[in-house]
């Protein structure tokens, strides 16, 4: 007896494949509630109508532009992920998507999110009193008043217990002395939160910008980051009352408990750089003809290409599982770590490669890849070198602390 005919699919639409996004192989998006998706959508909106016209301009002339912190402002992406105080209250993967898409405008402006809310803002809300936080909070919220985080100083590196700025008590001030190095917003910035050592400590200061002795000078002549402020803050017998020191911390847990903070947010926010990057490759390669085809007929063009999305898909795996952690309550800082280095260095790769496939149109500001390529060469430094992160994850493999 005839063995039955195998059965055909009679519907169509169940053999035809969905086509995938090459920015998105994986559908990260799908995994992401609606109110994430809105989220995502209202910042790609901003980046593409109001910073994609005016980034390279400001990356060339070496200015940030002012007018895109009432515009964040008005979106609720500063302080984005805290509850009261005019705050939006969203999720950590929200906040991770809004570095995502913000840094795919560029990494300078993704930058001064990042501080104003993870670095200025956290530990006010964390650790300040709730006066600080009446004060504070809601201003930054707006875009009123603008932070910045003074912890690194130009000898200590990534090495911040090595501090030299310090406080000293005076009745019921605080004096403190010293100087922070490579501080983004520092010249613009209406507080600093200042990390000094004291006798009892390293503890955390809002220091106001008109208070007397306190400077701060905007650093010039970079190369990374030029659509960002970048200053050094200087501390001369600048005296502060006691009630603007942050009470909720003492040591070296609060200044980095705020890094961990940023670090997360990085993790996301060079995915959208290289995400630009692997973008303008493939419209380059598919509109570059050579020898009578396409470069992206080539099959060491696609390979590059095929890496590129490797690595983004990774980056995105591994953010959005650090997401869901946070928002758990489960975030261990070394799993940060990770994802910081892996991803950092995922997209300074692909950035450097994306312009080498561009050949001589990839060293030209029109178009994207050398801007975030510089930039990211600022990224994968601050916050954390890629060595102290290999170190971090080292020591929980090893348990030996080798720094």
């Amino acid at each position: 007896m005839a063995s039955p005919a195998p059965v055909q699919a009679t519907d169509k639409s169940k053999s035809r494949k969905k086509a995938l996004n090459p920015l998105d192989l994986y559908d990260i998006r799908s995994e992401l509630s609606e109110e994430e998706q809105m989220v995502q959508d209202s910042v790609a909106r901003l980046v593409d109508d109001k910073v994609l016209p005016v980034i390279r301009d400001a990356f060339e002339k070496h200015y940030f532009p002012s007018d895109f912190v009432p515009m964040v402002a008005e979106l609720g992406l500063l302080g984005s992920s805290i509850d009261g105080y005019d705050c939006a209250g969203m999720n950590s993967v929200s906040y991770g998507l809004i570095c995502q898409e913000l840094e795919r405008g560029d990494s300078g402006l993704r930058s001064f999110v990042s501080v104003q809310s993870s670095l200025v803002m956290y530990p006010i809300y964390a650790y300040g009193s709730e006066e600080q936080k009446e004060r504070w909070l809601p201003a930054m919220a707006r875009g009123e008043a603008i932070g910045c985080f003074g912890l690194t100083e130009s000898h200590g590196g990534s090495d911040p217990s090595n501090m030299k700025t310090h406080a000293k008590r005076d009745g019921d001030d605080w004096v403190i002395n010293g100087s922070k190095m490579w501080i983004t917003n520092g010249s613009v910035a209406d507080a600093a939160v200042v990390w000094a050592m004291t006798d009892e400590g390293v503890r955390g200061f809002i220091v106001e910008k008109d208070m007397p002795g306190f400077t701060a000078q905007e650093i010039e002549n970079k190369f990374s980051l030029r659509a960002s402020v970048t200053g050094a803050l200087f501390f001369d017998n600048v005296r502060v009352p006691a009630t603007n020191m942050l009470p909720g911390v003492v040591g070296m847990k609060g200044p980095l408990s705020c890094l961990t903070q940023a670090r997360y947010g990085i993790t996301w926010g060079v995915i959208g750089a290289a995400q630009a990057c692997l973008s303008e490759a493939l419209k380059y390669t598919q509109d570059r003809v050579l020898f009578g085809k396409p470069l992206s007929h080539n099959q060491s063009i696609q390979q590059r290409l095929a890496d590129m999305a490797r690595r983004i898909t990774t980056a995105q795996l591994l953010s959005l599982r650090l997401g869901r952690l946070k928002d758990r309550g489960e975030l261990n800082p070394a799993q940060v770590s990770l994802a910081k280095w892996n991803n950092c260095r995922a997209a300074l790769d692909i950035a450097r490669d994306a312009r080498d496939i561009l050949g001589g149109s990839g060293i030209s500001a029109e178009y994207v890849p050398i801007r975030h390529m510089l930039n990211l060469e600022s990224v994968i430094t601050y916050e954390g070198t890629e060595t102290v992160h290999q170190l971090v994850i080292g020591k929980e493999l090893t348990g030996v602390n080798a720094f």
